[in-house]
């Protein structure tokens, strides 16, 4: 996340969505992922699309690519601009062992929503 990106919260309760990336004439949307969701367009748009996106997509199972090429099924349990931490999913289970990772910002390939 560079300096001149600038924070867009929602409204109602002021959480993160996302940042705006100034860009030429105008911003790039930026997930809370570090991804670019737009191409460049006009401020209203980039807050627009950032609002539809919410952050409902943080709670979805992911994967993460594994040093030896495999696929684990994980959970994002922080995201914040400075990293993302990541869990094995263990479904619940109160007596299952706790691993984490840590990624950089933006997410990389190794990171990706579940494959179904």
């Amino acid at each position: 996340m560079a300096q001149n990106w600038i924070e867009h919260r929602r409204g109602r309760d002021g959480e993160l969505l996302g940042w705006m990336k100034p860009t030429g004439d105008g911003f790039v949307a930026v997930d809370l992922l570090g991804h670019e969701k737009t191409a460049v367009v006009d401020w209203l748009t980039a807050e627009e699309t950032l609002d539809a996106l919410g952050i409902g997509y943080l709670a979805e199972p992911y994967e993460l690519r594994l040093d030896d090429g495999g696929w684990l099924r994980v959970r994002l349990v922080e995201v914040s601009a400075q990293q993302i931490r990541l869990k094995k999913d263990d479904w619940g289970a109160i007596d299952a062992p706790q691993v984490f990772y840590t990624l950089p910002i933006p997410a990389p390939d190794a990171l990706r929503p579940l494959q179904r």
